[in-house]
């Protein structure tokens, strides 16, 4: 009975095609715009999450002044001192590796190039601390830091726009007034998750950039990388307290510097991408109700269409059950058809999405199951009542209707 049912609904729809392609087309663009809305929005999370750690695994970075962020006030706060990464990596256990680091924007010049970049002078734990990998070549050691050798590594970016096609090892790079040699090339890590292109820099010896092109001997980050199974909020305290005794700050004085924990950005930009995400998605999700509503409509029209037909049905000894189970149905699957249809259509809006957006497509079965069994239950549940009422008529009235 179950076969011949499906059959007889296959062939009222196939009947009326262009009329249950529009019934369906609700369904068919809520399916796709729940799973391409999910599929997209965990791209993005993922995305920010990868951003986020290819600044440095468990990466605290302590800075001068009281607000974090791009208007935090460390203008009028006391500078770092190349001493404050040497306490913190000596007297807060828990912690893998301290870099100072001072960063300046600068020309670059080779040849007949020129690049405007970020300079940043440090120690060769700065490579450690922000999970920098060499393409090639080597990086600069502690005794170069320390005589401040003219010596440099340089990101993809800068290579790219002043040795385009060139290897750039042992090459003599001038940075504002003086020169340097290239000894080793940094492997690309792409954008940063507030949009900075990590590549475009030129890494020097700390003491290098204070003699040459600042002048002073400020710090105005500290790298803090905290080792695996550390609690990092106890290596945060740590460095709190200590901080606070170098910079002379009593009980009641609020500290000078702010101690920012990546993990606590990716966390947080994360759960708001997955909010907009579920947002998105119950927006989308609305699609669903209003194609469910589509398929009821139409499924009344079918049933007055049919009356003559149920009334002969009836007549002959069919039971009420099995002309509501032929219209409930038919209503099922013109719902699974459009939510077939619009996985596949989700499938390719996903991929072109994420192309168009950079961020991978993160493939989800369990939102592709759970939106085509949406689809389902909506042609069950918006069904219902067409297939009830076709159920209820009586034959003698149902035999007579024009």
């Amino acid at each position: 009975m179950w076969w011949n049912t499906l059959l007889l609904a296959l062939r009222e729809i196939r009947r009326n095609l262009l009329r249950s392609f529009l019934t369906i087309l609700g369904i068919v663009i809520g399916v796709a715009a729940v799973i391409t809305m999910v599929t997209v929005g965990n791209g993005a999370t993922r995305a920010v999450s990868d951003q986020i750690s290819s600044l440095g695994s468990n990466l605290l970075m302590v800075r001068p002044g009281q607000r974090q962020g791009p208007m935090r006030d460390g203008g009028g706060a006391a500078p770092f001192r190349e001493a404050d990464a040497d306490a913190v990596a000596v007297q807060i256990s828990g912690v893998r590796a301290v870099a100072p680091a001072l960063s300046r924007g600068a020309t670059v010049v080779f040849g007949g190039r020129n690049w405007s970049t970020v300079v940043t002078g440090t120690s060769e734990a700065f490579f450690t601390t922000n999970n920098w990998t060499l393409e090639s070549g080597r990086v600069f050691n502690d005794a170069e830091q320390r005589a401040g050798a003219s010596v440099c590594v340089i990101g993809a970016t800068v290579r790219r726009e002043l040795f385009p096609g060139a290897d750039p090892l042992g090459a003599q790079l001038r940075v504002s007034q003086f020169s340097c040699q290239v000894i080793g090339l940094l492997a690309s890590k792409g954008q940063a998750a507030m949009g900075q292109d990590q590549d475009d820099t030129v890494v020097l010896p700390l003491h290098t950039v204070q003699r040459r092109l600042t002048g002073n001997t400020n710090v105005g980050t500290l790298l803090v990388s905290v080792a695996d199974g550390a609690d990092t909020q106890r290596v945060q305290r740590g460095i709190e307290q200590l901080l606070r005794e170098r910079r002379k700050l009593s009980d009641a004085d609020e500290n000078n510097f702010n101690v920012l924990d990546t993990r606590q950005i990716a966390e947080a930009l994360s759960g708001t991408t997955r909010v907009m995400t579920l947002l998105l998605g119950a927006v989308a999700g609305v699609s669903l109700l209003v194609g469910g509503i589509g398929i009821m409509n139409i499924m009344l029209v079918s049933v007055t269409e049919r009356t003559r037909e149920i009334g002969v049905r009836l007549a002959i000894g069919a039971l009420e059950h099995e002309v509501l189970l032929q219209f409930l149905i038919e209503a099922v699957v013109l719902a699974c058809i459009g939510g077939l249809i619009g996985v596949v259509l989700a499938a390719g809006a996903s991929w072109g999405l994420s192309a168009l957006m950079q961020v991978g497509m993160v493939f989800d079965t369990r939102i592709n199951l759970l939106s085509f069994g949406f689809s389902a239950l909506i042609g069950v549940v918006f069904g219902y009542f067409p297939a009830r009422r076709a159920a209820q008529l009586d034959p003698i009235e149902a035999l007579r209707h024009e």
